[in-house]
């Protein structure tokens, strides 16, 4: 493995392009969901700097937001412009004679065997002078050190995590600041007495193991422990997943009319997966209920393919499984894919 593994994670990335097209905007409070009218319905994609001391962050309501900071400036979502400027920072980081994974439109790993400090900066530097985005390093012996280490240099900074500090800056933190730990986990750790980092790092694997099956109960202790053993890759960045949602502006009470839009957000969804290549091994569909609860139901299909008609049938099957017949206000349908 490679001595050094870098993080690059672009600063606010959508509210930083959109500041790019209007620089009259910057230092305001910026909020970027929907199309742009927060009188509607609809999430909040991404808040600047300045939006989120106001407790507006992505995924809240664009109406919520609204209250919250009422001299925003909402924007729409232009997913063209974003995929654009992603394209060009990738570029920029591929020019580099090292090691490039890709991982999402505004980030990516880096293996580098330079001092990791002064290769930080020059990423910085050529990012900035290529894009005019600003991004921030996190520096570590992995992936999982390097991941966690940018969000302690944010924003445009470099920050460095290995073995030996790594329990002095996260051992008091919560088990769901770790990569790859979301709420239900640390929930269900706590329900162990297992509070922080340090207490799972600390925690018998036997008994993880009795809780969580034999593979996930001794990767969380490897996890509270700061190990990765996965590798920086040149592969192409492949989405694991495509997905289609609506927000209605009104609650859909008819569940007839569910089952409707149901089959049109499938129906995108597999010329989606076709235009790819890929085949839909699973398809998964979300259901958020009025005001805001927000439930998931998944169907396995017994053979990966592309074919409309069962991506369809299966987001059916999916939906069947919803026992509550509530008033709806969000509905998504995601293929997770495999080849």
């Amino acid at each position: 493995m490679t001595y050094w593994v870098l993080h690059v994670d672009l600063d606010q990335f959508v509210a930083a392009v959109e500041l790019l097209r209007r620089p009259e905007l910057r230092g305001r409070p910026i909020v970027v969901g929907g199309d742009g009218d927060p009188t509607k319905r609809g999430v909040v994609s991404t808040a600047s700097y300045e939006a989120r001391p106001y407790g507006v962050h992505s995924g809240l309501p664009l109406r919520t937001a609204a209250r919250r900071c009422p001299d925003a400036v909402f924007l729409p979502v232009d997913r063209a412009a974003y995929e654009a400027a992603s394209s060009e920072v990738m570029a920029a980081l591929q020019s580099f004679d090292v090691v490039v994974e890709v991982v999402g439109w505004d980030e990516a790993f880096l293996a580098v065997d330079d001092d990791p400090e002064e290769m930080a900066r020059r990423i910085q530097r050529r990012v900035r002078e290529t894009t005019g985005l600003d991004c921030t390093v996190g520096i570590g012996r992995n992936k999982l050190q390097a991941k966690l280490a940018t969000g302690f240099g944010k924003p445009a900074g470099v920050f460095r995590l290995t073995d030996e500090t790594w329990f002095d800056v996260l051992g008091d933190r919560p088990t769901d600041a770790l990569w790859g730990v979301g709420a239900k986990t640390a929930k269900r750790l706590a329900a162990m007495g297992i509070g922080t980092i340090s207490e799972l790092a600390a925690a018998d694997p036997r008994a993880l193991t009795e809780r969580f099956g034999p593979m996930t109960g001794p990767w969380l202790v490897r996890l509270a422990l700061g190990q990765d053993d996965s590798p920086v890759t040149c592969e192409p960045y492949v989405p694991r997943s495509r997905s289609r949602e609506t927000t209605f502006q009104h609650d859909l009470e008819d569940w007839d009319e569910v089952r409707f839009e149901v089959v049109r957000l499938a129906r995108r969804v597999a010329d989606d997966v076709a235009a790819e290549w890929r085949v839909a091994a699973r398809v998964v569909v979300k259901v958020r209920y009025a005001p805001f609860e927000t439930h998931t139901h998944g169907y396995a299909l017994a053979t990966p393919t592309t074919e409309m008609s069962v991506i369809e049938q299966a987001a059916l099957a999916a939906l069947d499984r919803f026992a509550e017949r509530r008033p709806v206000r969000l509905l998504g349908v995601r293929a997770e894919l495999s080849g």
